[in-house]
């Protein structure tokens, strides 16, 4: 049970440290006010419409092209002894003497002595309550 809880969770965190280094770009294309291509991996196709060459006159460009970016992280942070400081070194030492504490095993030692006799029984108990093993 154990092997398998740890097993999950560092599964868990390593897709969690894979998700949180991934970037990726969504690039969207519209004709005026049509969606008509969407990109995951590339540029997005444009409709065909090049507005320079349909007319010599100033004319606003009805294609525009969005793209979002979702940048993800560059570096990890490394961990740096520098900011280890005093305060931390005695919530460690803490932490570890009080959690080694919960795992202590009483070792029972058996005694077993030579001489020891019995003690007396001043009543007998099966013939008192007349309970007999047959």
């Amino acid at each position: 049970m154990k092997q398998s809880v740890v097993k999950i969770t560092s599964f868990a965190l390593a897709l969690f440290v894979l998700f949180s280094t991934l970037s990726f770009t969504v690039e969207k294309h519209f004709c005026g006010e049509f969606l008509m291509d969407v990109s995951f991996t590339g540029e997005a196709a444009d409709c065909g419409m090049d507005m320079e060459k349909v007319a010599k006159t100033k004319q606003k460009n009805c294609c525009k092209d969005e793209i979002f970016h979702i940048e993800g992280q560059d570096e990890l942070q490394q961990f740096s002894y520098s900011d280890f400081d005093l305060e931390k070194q005695q919530f460690v030492l803490a932490f570890y003497q009080s959690y080694q504490e919960l795992f202590v095993q009483k070792i029972a030692k058996k005694t077993f002595y030579k001489d020891f006799s019995p003690p007396d029984i001043p009543k007998d108990y099966q013939v008192l309550y007349q309970t007999f093993i047959i």
